[in-house]
């Protein structure tokens, strides 16, 4: 019997300990969750729980939450003070262990976060180049036999450095599409990648720099370097949605090869070709939007529209539009779809004006 009720009293000290030790949050509805409180900012709370890991609530709807390990909680002003959190009806306490218990309205809540949290947004700030990257690498194949007998690779690579004020993004991708038939030929040979450095001036207002690079078979395109700057406007910065509207100049220097060849040569005659390699060099306006939102907890959505008029001859322009989805189904491994459409008002004699593009495959996400 003895034994028992030392077991039981065992039982319901760990079984307090664990209990007093967790953060509650008591909703004005009467509803009380334990768990972890994670973050706010004001206006939502999270709160770990081993049941349903993250749940997010209305801050408004919190009656009180008190917590036992220390949160890092911000006020309006700018002030940050450190320790264990209580409120009741329209206050909140901060226990801090050097300045005592600082109290105030609870509507003067910025920002809330736990050491974890905290020690992510400190590295965030300044993080080392070589730390803090994500990004993901796409991969799609596919081979066709019989009647045809096609092989298509297609490559993608793009990554991104963001901070508090700045933000560096590199990208590259290759498509390419043979048919091995008894006269060989090439579908589709396209190659890009470039990189792009913004820097915030105000919340909404942003200046960025960039450089990109294209190569495409089927145009003739040996190579398309452009070189842009600019300023960009945020219209919608959530942490769900972001939607970007950019304008600049850019300077374009294009190369094109020597096109179909139709008359071989036969000295001292020479070759004839359909169109005739040269080299472009120009001035053009950089307009353009970016959108990138989540749909439901596993889908990211990409999509963005360029529009490059050149200033010297008018009427000749780029368009490109590029919609893509990752769909996550772990931690780092995706699916994803990518469509593309890519438009030169002013293309070699032989070549099309439009390339539409369409890839799916996996997509493999990394962080660093």
């Amino acid at each position: 019997m003895l034994r028992k009720l030392e077991v039981l009293s065992l039982i319901a000290f760990f079984g307090f300990s664990t209990f007093s030790f967790a953060d509650q949050v008591t909703l004005k509805n009467g509803d009380r969750l334990t768990g972890t409180v994670v973050k706010s900012d004001g206006k939502e709370l999270v709160l770990h729980t081993d049941a349903a890991g993250d749940v997010t609530l209305k801050f408004d709807a919190i009656q009180e939450i008190k917590t036992d390990a220390e949160l890092h909680v911000t006020l309006k002003g700018g002030k940050t003070v450190v320790g264990p959190v209580t409120t009741s009806d329209d206050k909140i306490e901060i226990a801090t262990k050097t300045s005592g218990t600082v109290e105030a309205p609870k509507s003067d809540v910025t920002l809330m976060r736990n050491d974890a949290e905290q020690q992510a947004y400190d590295k965030s700030l300044h993080p080392g180049l070589m730390h803090g990257w994500d990004g993901g690498i796409n991969v799609g194949f596919s081979v066709a036999r019989g009647n045809s007998q096609t092989e298509n690779l297609a490559l993608a690579f793009n990554a991104m450095h963001p901070t508090l004020h700045d933000k560096i993004t590199l990208y590259a991708s290759s498509i390419n599409t043979t048919n091995n038939l008894a006269t060989p030929s090439t579908v589709a040979s396209l190659e890009q990648g470039g990189f792009r450095y913004d820097r915030d001036l105000k919340p909404k207002l942003f200046v960025f720099g960039a450089a990109d690079f294209m190569a495409n078979a089927l145009q003739f395109l040996d190579l398309r370097q452009v070189y842009t700057g600019g300023f960009g406007f945020h219209a919608i910065k959530s942490n769900r949605t972001i939607l970007d509207f950019l304008g600049g100049l850019n300077y374009t220097h294009e190369t094109y090869s020597n096109g179909t060849l139709l008359v071989p040569a036969t000295p001292p005659n020479p070759a004839i070709y359909e169109s005739y390699g040269k080299t472009n060099r120009f001035a053009a306006l950089t307009l353009g939007e970016e959108l990138n939102t989540t749909l439901g907890k596993s889908t990211v959505l990409t999509q963005s529209a360029g529009f490059f008029p050149n200033l010297q001859q008018t009427g000749e322009y780029r368009f490109t539009f590029n919609l893509g989805t990752v769909t996550k189904l772990n931690k780092w491994l995706g699916w994803q779809n990518q469509f593309g459409d890519i438009y030169v008002s002013n293309p070699p004699t032989g070549s099309k004006s439009n390339d539409v593009i369409f890839t799916t495959g996996l997509n493999i996400s990394f962080t660093h």
